[in-house]
């Protein structure tokens, strides 16, 4: 996981780390920097869009079969709030895995740097698996 991971060359040049793995459950986190910004100074959507996209798709990953990667086939997001300083917390988890089609949620919250949350986005998603090429 971790290898695949920091093969993601956006989730590098964005500085998101990889937190927790567990099957069905993975949780990303993404810091505030002017790299995930919009032009009012808060996390753009893009960004939150991205980590929401990576968390479930990582889920995903962790109850494909064996040999097998995942790529998304199309996922909806709701933004619903835009903040500045602090942390991006993504939270992907898988909700049914089938043989052609993985469907997860992922939940994007920020956390200040007291630690308080609070709502961000939230995303469904359609991901395929297909064969391992690296």
């Amino acid at each position: 996981m971790r290898e695949s991971f920091e093969r993601q060359g956006m989730m590098r040049h964005l500085q998101a780390r990889l937190e927790r793995v567990a099957r069905g459950t993975v949780e990303i986190w993404l810091p505030y920097s002017d790299r995930v910004t919009q032009q009012q100074d808060g996390f753009h959507g893009g960004a939150m869009g991205a980590v929401a996209d990576i968390a479930g798709g990582y889920a995903g990953l962790t109850v494909a079969p064996e040999g097998m990667e995942v790529v998304t086939a199309e996922y909806k997001i709701n933004f619903l709030g835009s903040f500045q300083g602090g942390a991006l917390r993504a939270t992907g988890r898988v909700v049914k895995a089938g043989r052609r089609l993985i469907v997860t949620a992922a939940e994007v919250v920020h956390v200040d740097e007291q630690g308080r949350t609070a709502p961000c986005a939230l995303m469904q998603q359609t991901l395929v698996p297909v064969p391992k090429t690296y």
